[in-house]
């Protein structure tokens, strides 16, 4: 007797985070800081009232009123999943039939192609503009012109930072015959979303996730937001108890917290500003030294010694994102964007 893994799973590649500890992480957009000691205190509370004996509340509700009441929409339009990740696989498996096309954009996040491949969908790519920005008017030409069913792209963007205005996004959703998905994972660092708007569009669905600006990357945790009728699709195919209780009843203590997370964010923000304008300033040293402005909490740069730039970061215990002729900086806390800053500066004054 034999097993043989079939074609579709044998040419797919694990995706690998990078491994070991190090001093300064910078590598996975994640929030630099932990929670402080008023909230881990609320949350250790809440973990005695968990009955580990039952199944979680397959609705989620407490964490989906937490994070509706954050955003100031209504509960009925959100469904939340086991992180972004899983809603964005099952979207791409329920919605799409064989024979539809699904477009991505590059270059974007990786995972959207890699779940279309396991989903066998065929997906089609649109590259970006030189500048790394998106050719709205190209983009809705190319979805209609080629019969595009969905298309789904990061805004603001990752890995580049970069982003589409509301003014744009609002077009691109009501010039499509597609169903239209905006990944608005770091739309926290930034104010161009369509959250608040989706009642009114028939073919759109907004991702967000608690694994960036709401500093909450191990609870895997992530809500779908559409019209009540999209929602009650992806409710109807998720599975009964996707969010398991320790993130449901953790999630909604931290959206409760807006106070703090609002200003965790402007903090952020501000750093995430000096940061880019300190490495604008490095680039003066090396005319092989791209960096791009940023609507999120890490910063691009285009560069071709990124490989051995990424090792010497790694030697002095900093890590960051090696993207091929790209690295990809995560905004730390200050005092570890100034040693950051001061190990680049010492490597590009060699």
């Amino acid at each position: 007797m034999s097993y043989e893994l079939n074609k579709k799973i044998r040419e797919l590649e694990p995706y690998e985070p990078i491994s070991g500890t190090y001093k300064i992480r910078l590598d996975a957009n994640e929030c630099p800081e932990n929670y402080p000691d008023f909230i881990k205190e609320e949350i250790k509370n809440a973990i005695d009232t968990i009955d580990f004996n039952r199944y979680p509340d397959p609705l989620a509700e407490k964490v989906v009123t937490a994070f509706a009441d954050y955003y100031g929409i209504n509960p009925k339009y959100v469904t939340a999943g086991n992180g972004s990740d899983e809603l964005i696989f099952l979207v791409e498996a329920a919605f799409m039939e064989k024979g539809d096309r699904m477009l991505c954009v590059a270059p974007d996040f990786s995972m959207y192609k890699f779940y279309s491949s396991i989903c066998e969908v065929e997906c089609d790519t649109f590259i970006k503009s030189d500048d790394l920005s998106i050719d709205t008017d190209a983009l809705i030409e190319k979805v209609n012109r080629d019969n595009i069913k969905l298309l789904l792209f990061s805004n603001p963007c990752n890995p580049t930072g970069q982003g589409m205005t509301d003014e744009d996004a609002r077009r691109l959703v009501t010039s499509v015959n597609a169903l239209v998905i905006l990944d608005e994972a770091y739309m926290d660092f930034w104010d161009q979303s369509l959250i608040n708007e989706v009642e009114k569009y028939s073919n759109l669905i907004i991702f967000r996730t608690a694994s960036k600006a709401v500093g909450s990357a191990a609870l895997r945790l992530g809500f779908a937001v559409a019209n009540e009728t999209i929602s009650r699709a992806v409710k109807a195919v998720k599975s009964p108890y996707n969010v398991n209780t320790f993130s449901q009843v953790v999630g909604s203590i931290i959206y409760k917290n807006k106070d703090y997370l609002k200003n965790r964010q402007k903090t952020i923000v501000r750093n995430r500003e000096k940061l880019y304008n300190d490495l604008l300033e490095l680039s003066a040293l090396s005319d092989d030294f791209k960096v791009y402005n940023s609507c999120a909490n890490f910063v691009f740069v285009k560069t071709s010694f990124g490989k051995d730039l990424w090792n010497y970061l790694k030697d002095n215990s900093i890590v960051i994102r090696f993207m091929g002729d790209y690295i990809r900086i995560s905004v730390g806390t200050e005092e570890e964007n100034e040693e950051l800053i001061s190990c680049i500066k010492t490597y590009l004054s060699r």
